[in-house]
């Protein structure tokens, strides 16, 4: 999306990046954008070397005026490509260093001791080596600023408007089922959650808190749309639990899920600003979240129930509550309407990373 806009307006652009990556995203295939493979993975591993190095020829190429890396492993990357080579100044050249930006999309992981070691690691090189630290959450702003980054920004990230999407001002859905959704038992509501099969995600969470809702009738189903490594163990977990659960793997009709839901659920252990929430709100969706991360500034006060992490117990309520207030669910769906009609858009993401370039000293445009 950045790519593009940014070509759109005369920027010549180039990604780097993994080339499955880039083949999935399609943006080799965006006019005006070139891409070069760089290959590394999720995790630190040896061969990182090598793609210090291809990073260190590619941005040292010359022309390079802004480099922006997303995600704390691209961005410590891309600071250790670029240690050593001469400060950013107003014309870019062979050996000037480009001035670095990195956007920071998720909040630590919870839990096991290594992954937070890592992550901890990767975000005080990328605050001491980048430029300007854009944040897509106010927690993931003050981390960054308190790890010493020089500027601290809010990043805009739009979801992509999608066909299904309830538009700006629309009557929101009443959960009445759409074409192509599994049809669930006659008369039973369906709580929908949506994403990476991971532990970020708090699915195990939410198929506990299902457990508090077997007493209704008609029981709720839950539905699962994604895939990740915990598929397996959420199937056998929610047999444990006695729970209904359906896993619908990774679906391309998300809009529709959303909209013939009766609750959608975001039941996230740690988050930055998860695109889904904003699916969810241009869908006119019931939403129960959990207050992590950026969910919160998404929704607001009043466009979703929000809980406490990692509570099955007042996830449980929270979700019983919209399934058992018609008028509550009602005042949740028209909420996020109106919240929806004030999302980001792409324009306005472009714009704000210009801005963003703009404030590095030595920097007009790119």
């Amino acid at each position: 999306m950045l790519a593009a806009g940014l070509a759109a307006r005369g920027i010549p652009v180039s990604v780097f990046g993994p080339s499955r990556t880039g083949g999935d995203l399609g943006v080799a295939a965006v006019d005006g954008v070139e891409f070069a493979p760089v290959e590394f993975g999720d995790r630190p591993r040896a061969g990182d070397a090598v793609a210090v190095l291809r990073l260190r020829r590619l941005l040292g190429a010359g022309g390079v005026a802004v480099a922006h890396a997303h995600g704390l492993r691209a961005g410590a990357l891309a600071v250790l490509s670029l240690t050593g080579v001469r400060g950013p100044g107003r014309r870019p050249g062979p050996g000037r260093r480009p001035a670095l930006a990195v956007t920071v999309h998720n909040a630590p992981p919870v839990g096991a001791v290594v992954p937070v070691l890592i992550y901890r690691v990767l975000e005080l090189v990328v605050a001491r080596g980048a430029d300007i630290v854009l944040c897509v959450s106010g927690d993931l702003e003050r981390r960054m600023r308190a790890a010493g980054a020089r500027r601290v920004a809010r990043a805009v990230v739009p979801a992509a408007v999608v066909p299904g999407a309830v538009a700006p001002g629309a009557a929101p859905s009443a959960g009445v089922p759409s074409a192509g959704v599994p049809p669930p038992a006659a008369g039973r509501p369906v709580v929908l959650a949506a994403g990476r099969l991971v532990p970020q995600k708090g699915f195990c969470t939410l198929l506990e808190a299902a457990v508090s809702w077997q007493d209704m009738d008609p029981r709720p189903l839950v539905m699962i749309a994604g895939e990740g490594p915990l598929g397996a163990g959420l199937r056998r977990r929610a047999q444990v639990l006695g729970v209904d659960a359906e896993f619908l793997g990774r679906r391309g009709d998300v809009p529709a899920l959303l909209a013939a839901a009766s609750v959608f659920v975001l039941p996230s252990l740690w988050e930055g600003q998860p695109l889904i929430l904003q699916e969810a709100l241009r869908a006119g969706a019931a939403i129960v979240a959990s207050r992590a991360g950026g969910i919160g500034d998404l929704t607001g006060g009043d466009a979703a129930v929000l809980v406490p992490p990692g509570d099955a117990n007042r996830l449980g309520a929270a979700v019983r509550s919209v399934l058992e207030d018609s008028r509550l669910a009602d005042r949740l769906r028209a909420a996020a309407v109106r919240r929806a009609a004030g999302l980001p858009s792409a324009d306005d993401a472009v714009a704000a990373v210009l801005a963003a370039y703009s404030q590095v000293p030595g920097r007009g445009r790119p």
